[in-house]
């Protein structure tokens, strides 16, 4: 494997943005499939994160294939529902966008925690990020779910070897972090601005 597991998603951040600055929805959407193959990377412990992510991702890509011209910007999709009052569905878009952008601020905050401490084992990593960013959206059903999850984390010292491939795994997830931060800030910045940023899970 040439490089690390973040080299595609490093690749594909440089084009989701459009020349006005505004967000791409293919690129976006290719950006989050390339953190699919990592998420695999922690087997059992993130099954349900990966479901979630995947379904998200489709649901978002289809409403964007059926019109690329008119979904070409990312928040197209949302600003759609808003004006039909669809937009607070659970099979919406827009619930796709919000939940998609959750599990990638729980998947950022868990990269952060290896690159901050390196001295935690993966499943104290994995439990802080979660309490940090999803738990306060999911109920008991969906927290008591996670935790069990948490515990079959893979070992630490595996998994990076895993990720790392041969290039410079510490390097790329501190690049990852910093560039896909803003691009999540914004969307729960637009989110928010529609009233839309404080959904729960049903």
């Amino acid at each position: 494997m040439e490089g690390t597991v973040f080299a595609p998603a490093l690749e594909g951040m440089k084009s989701v943005r459009s020349p006005e600055g505004e967000m791409l929805t293919k690129p976006f959407l290719e950006v989050c499939k390339q953190i699919l193959p990592v998420i695999e990377k922690f087997g059992a412990a993130m099954t349900l994160v990966k479901s979630d992510v995947g379904g998200n991702i489709t649901r978002l890509e289809t409403k964007y294939l059926s019109n690329p011209a008119e979904f070409n910007l990312l928040y197209s999709l949302v600003r759609v529902e808003v004006e039909a009052k669809t937009a607070n569905a659970s099979s919406s878009c827009t619930n796709g966008l919000l939940w998609l952008t959750r599990a990638m601020d729980f998947l950022l905050e868990l990269f952060r925690n290896l690159l901050e401490h390196q001295d935690w084992t993966m499943s104290q990593a994995c439990s802080d990020s979660y309490a940090k960013t999803l738990k306060q959206w999911h109920g008991w059903f969906a927290s008591s779910s996670f935790s069990v999850a948490m515990k079959l984390a893979p070992d630490r010292k595996k998994f990076m070897d895993v990720i790392g491939g041969d290039g410079d795994i510490m390097g790329d997830i501190e690049k990852f972090c910093t560039n896909f931060s803003p691009l999540l800030q914004e969307n729960h910045k637009f989110l928010a601005s529609v009233g839309l940023d404080d959904m729960k899970a049903s």
